[in-house]
């Protein structure tokens, strides 16, 4: 095994991926030449050529389109959206074309394509640059979403979507993509799609986050286990298919819920999760589901970020609260 933070592990899937199908291509906005603008297709373009890492023109709409031909004809693109907030103008590529192909074509044709974004904030970043909006795309059926928590689930899960028959997003938390450095098998390996993965047992309190949150929420947990509260931590890795057997479960068990996600409260990841839990573990709930989650607001400019975030004091705020409830 290697220690590797999340850029050199979803850089590491890459790789092994191309030099194992000829059928895949990677491409974006600086994404050749450059390694991208976080760097994570580094040296990807040196080692498998021009014709299998390339850049593209600064045009979401034509990523898309082209990845949606790719795919159809039998190729595997793996393409880069620079950040999760530039890709409204292929949102009609996503929505209209991407997803609905499988059912267009009854079958016939599939677009087995993934399409990279980093998002989130805590990074002090331009307006669009900050986006928590993976809400839109786990609302479109056709879609899978994916958000990986650590270096080891990102290189996982990255295999997972790239061997899909069907399109994947996968969000990229940038906030940690160098922030957590763990053990990452060199060799190809997979994480399924649609589990989500027990991060610490408790009894309490189930919380569910993903992404960057799953870090804020173990400094969480941390803290309220020293006010004697034993925190359940689940990190979701995948908004869709959503684990709802592992998060009802675990509630059944605990009584109590706390959602952590950066996305706005209103019809987000939180509401699901709270709707799902009053579905299916109603009867066992000691509280209300709580949504810690960002405001209805656009992401602050860089100054005023920090109230936008969520902290390990906020969430345990919050925990506190539901317990005393």
């Amino acid at each position: 095994m290697k220690i590797m933070n999340m850029v050199k592990a979803i850089n590491d899937a890459l790789d092994l991926k191309l030099k194992e199908d000829k059928s895949i291509v990677v491409y974006g906005e600086d994404v050749g030449v450059e390694g991208g603008v976080f760097r994570v297709t580094e040296g990807l373009q040196q080692k498998h050529g021009a014709d299998r890492v390339f850049d593209s023109p600064l045009a979401e709409s034509t990523i898309i389109g082209s990845a949606i031909g790719m795919a159809v004809a039998g190729m595997r693109p793996v393409v880069e959206i620079q950040f999760s907030g530039f890709a409204y103008p292929a949102f009609d590529q996503m929505v209209s074309h991407l997803a609905r192909m499988r059912n267009r074509t009854r079958g016939k044709y599939t677009t087995p394509a993934v399409v990279r974004m980093p998002y989130g904030g805590g990074i002090n970043a331009l307006e669009m640059h900050s986006e928590s909006m993976e809400a839109f795309y786990g609302h479109t059926p056709g879609l899978k979403v994916v958000i990986p928590s650590t270096p080891y689930d990102a290189k996982g899960l990255l295999v997972s979507a790239i061997e899909s028959e069907d399109p994947v997003i996968f969000m990229e938390p940038k906030r940690i993509y160098r922030a957590i450095k763990q053990e990452v098998p060199e060799e190809l390996y997979s994480i399924p799609i649609g589990k989500a993965k027990v991060v610490s047992p408790g009894t309490d309190i189930t919380v569910v986050a993903y992404g960057a949150m799953v870090r804020e929420a173990q400094k969480a947990a941390a803290l309220a286990e020293k006010e004697g509260i034993s925190v359940e931590l689940i990190d979701l890795r995948t908004i869709y298919p959503l684990d709802r057997e592992t998060i009802v479960e675990s509630v059944k068990k605990t009584g109590r819920v706390a959602v952590v996600a950066e996305g706005p409260t209103t019809f987000g990841v939180g509401a699901e999760i709270t709707a799902l839990v009053n579905e299916g573990a109603f009867l066992s709930m000691e509280a209300p589901p709580k949504r810690i989650t960002g405001f209805d607001t656009l992401v602050p400019y860089p100054q005023g970020e920090h109230f936008y975030m969520q902290s390990p004091e906020k969430i345990l705020f919050e925990i506190i609260d539901t317990m005393n409830y």
